[in-house]
């Protein structure tokens, strides 16, 4: 049983090392200086439309949608949708009044972002108002920098992207543990995930808000048909499976707020996680299958697949399975037993340890290179730095919960147009008019 145990053990953590050292790679590529040139060559400016998924968000959607008036880009080509979703409060009323053409749906069977996005698809294509070349999608609690747009369609301009993301930034960092960790996780996703794979012409994965869609993509796709619960992944996914590459502009940045109750973030991060296994369903095998195709699409395919598999199940599972081993061995002769137990229990430790440390590291590599960028105090720099690997340990119940429990869409709630970061940044209160 001790050799078993041994091999066991042995496999899974080199099996683990091996799939996901690739990431080490885009670790380097993201920790080079980026000396960013300004660039001089002339855009053609492109005409957009901004779509917000809303459902009782008229605490915050004004302040969105006045983000959107501000931007230095030409206003007659940036034209501001919202699909006020099963609301029961003045969303609508808000985000008319911020001057935004407003659709009202009222569905619930099917109920989610990705629906009410292919209604207004739909929408727009029936009434003849589809002359766009590329949508925005925005989350309404969102605020969006004054050059968001213009950087967008800089990357936008070069014709090679399906779509392209931005760089996430929150405007409630420092709320409190909870925030710092959703902010830190987005800040690495953008320098140490996509910012790689844009430099190594890679697709990228859009993150739920702040990307561009083309409209050709739209078009091809007959809409948004990404309906499960995490539609930005399986976006993702399929544009993997099709060759298709999203890029990254990481000068377009985007303030999001995140959730500071952990009972909030539980349901947040649940649906999450139940979304990426309906993707691992429904795409686990294609995404195989993909990975053997030439050139950059193979690694694409490759890269998401390491993306929506559950890393932190197989973990867990061989961990539960070193317990089990534990409890079988009390039937061995005494100095069996006790070797089994010191190769489990050393496991197990073993594992929980070097997750520990290979979370502080990768947090503390984050909050370093993007220090500028985060603007909170020292000490809680710090503090946040420490408490980032709590964070992503609660993913571990959050998992496990999600594979035996219905999960449906919830609406998050938030509270502030502003968010402290905007407040103590801008200087000025986002208002409706």
């Amino acid at each position: 049983m001790i050799e078993l145990t041994k091999s066991f053990n042995t496999a899974i953590a080199i099996l683990l090392t091996l799939f996901y050292l690739y990431q080490i790679g885009y670790l380097m590529i993201g920790l080079v200086e980026k000396h960013r040139k300004q660039q001089s060559a002339e855009h053609r400016l492109h005409r957009y439309a901004v779509i917000i998924s809303a459902r009782n968000e008229a605490n915050v959607i004004g302040g969105l949608i006045q983000s959107l008036k501000e931007q230095n880009y030409p206003s007659e080509l940036l034209d501001i949708y919202v699909i006020a979703d099963n609301c029961t409060d003045n969303t609508a009323r808000v985000a008319e009044m911020a001057g935004a053409y407003v659709y009202r749906r009222f569905n619930k069977t099917l109920v989610g972002k990705g629906y009410a996005m292919d209604y207004l698809f739909s929408r727009l294509s029936s009434e003849g108002r589809d002359d766009y070349e590329g949508y925005f999608v925005f989350d309404a609690d969102n605020y969006v920098d004054p050059n968001f747009v213009r950087e967008m369609n800089k990357v936008f301009d070069t014709g090679k992207y399906a779509a392209i993301t931005s760089y996430r930034n929150s405007k409630n960092f420092g709320a409190n543990w909870i925030s710092a960790g959703y902010g830190l996780w987005f800040l690495r996703e953008a320098r140490f995930l996509n910012y790689p794979r844009m430099k190594l012409g890679i697709s990228c994965a859009i993150s739920g808000t702040g990307f561009l869609v083309s409209a050709k993509t739209i078009r091809e796709n007959g809409g948004w048909p990404y309906h499960l619960l995490t539609e930005d992944i399986e976006f993702s996914v399929n544009c993997a499976l099709k060759g298709q590459t999203i890029g990254y502009c990481d000068k377009a940045v985007i303030y999001d707020e995140q959730p500071i109750a952990f009972k909030q973030s539980w349901d947040q991060r649940l649906r999450w996680s139940k979304g990426f296994y309906q993707v691992d369903c429904k795409y686990g095998l294609s995404l195989i299958k993909g990975c053997f195709s030439p050139s950059r699409k193979g690694f694409s395919c490759y890269d998401m697949f390491m993306t929506v598999a559950p890393g932190m199940l197989f973990t867990l599972s061989a961990i539960l399975v070193n317990l089990v081993v534990l409890f079988a061995c009390m039937t061995e002769p005494a100095y069996i037993a006790r070797l089994v137990m010191m190769e489990s229990t050393g496991f197990i430790f073993r594992t929980i340890g070097a997750f520990y440390i290979g979370l502080l590291l990768y947090g503390a590599i984050t909050m370093v290179s993007e220090w500028k960028q985060i603007h909170l105090s020292t000490a809680k720099k710090l503090l946040y730095t420490f408490t980032f690997p709590l964070f992503m340990f609660t993913y571990i119940p959050i998992s496990a919960c999600a594979l035996v429990r219905r999960v449906e869409w919830k609406p998050i709630y938030h509270g502030s147009d502003q968010g402290s970061f905007i407040g103590q940044q801008a200087g000025k209160k986002a208002t409706s008019v």
